[in-house]
């Protein structure tokens, strides 16, 4: 019988020249960018320890209208406040520092962790999000892209060309969490590769995450289907008599959480 073939390791590699102040300084620095990506990095990842199941309302509550807001049991589940975080970041060619805080009580963030720089995937979710940063902009929501790389490799990767696998130029930040504090913070840290499941946040002007999805390393997300649950809870927060069914868009009949009241949304459909 044949041997089972060793786990193969690809190494990625891109000579760089780049500058430390692009917009400021005349002096270049020459580094060699390496990056080893494991074998499991197809999307392969072994199975973790099941997330803590959240905890449900009472159905003794006092109240006379039935609250639709839950509370996670542990942070970073959807309904706790978002971990707060200050960290480096490269937007517009420039290090920044970025503070997660700042935007409480003035934006929603879209916050979206990838596993690497000059990978395959990545670029193509991290590009998407930038394209249509202006829908965004009209929504009062801010993005945020998040990896365990350094901000030299990410203002590397952003000065290569997107026909080069590239970024070219984004209209938002991409935050270095070298420390991997974040990622561990948000729950999506695969401890044993060091680098972050594709988890996606959206969290709301009051600094509570409403949303999360943690997608495996080669599973893209929908732009689409970000924008759409943005909106739907922008909409219910606007409307908390209401709720948005499957699949709802802006100017679509939308539901009375009530018995009753909502045959008036089945009896339509």
């Amino acid at each position: 019988m044949a041997s089972a073939a060793a786990a193969s390791t690809a190494l990625l590699s891109s000579t760089t020249r780049a500058s430390l102040s692009p917009k400021s300084s005349s002096s270049n620095l020459v580094f060699s960018h390496s990056l080893s990506i494991p074998s499991s990095f197809n999307g392969l990842r072994k199975p973790a320890v099941s997330h803590v199941p959240r905890s449900l309302s009472s159905r003794s509550s006092v109240s006379k209208r039935r609250s639709f807001v839950v509370r996670a049991s542990d942070a970073p589940l959807v309904g706790n406040k978002a971990p707060d975080f200050e960290a480096e970041a490269v937007f517009d060619q420039e290090f920044i520092n970025v503070k997660l805080s700042e935007y409480l009580g003035k934006k929603y963030v879209i916050l979206f962790f990838y596993p690497l720089d000059f990978t395959f995937v990545c670029p193509t979710e991290i590009t998407a999000f930038s394209d249509r940063y202006d829908e965004f902009q009209k929504l009062n929501t801010e993005i945020l892209g998040v990896s365990i790389d350094s901000v030299f490799s990410h203002l590397a990767w952003v000065q290569t060309d997107r026909k080069s696998g590239g970024l070219g130029d984004l209209k938002y930040p991409l935050i270095s969490d070298v420390t991997k504090s974040i990622s561990k913070s948000y729950g999506v840290l695969i401890p044993d590769q060091g680098i972050a499941l594709r988890g996606l946040f959206i969290i709301d002007k009051e600094g509570v995450i409403q949303h999360s999805t943690i997608n495996n390393l080669a599973i893209g997300r929908s732009v689409d289907e970000t924008m759409r649950t943005l909106q739907a809870l922008q909409y219910v927060q606007e409307n908390p008599d209401e709720v948005c069914p499957a699949g709802w868009k802006p100017g679509e009949k939308s539901m009375k959480p009530d018995p009753k009241l909502s045959k008036e949304y089945f009896s339509a459909i």
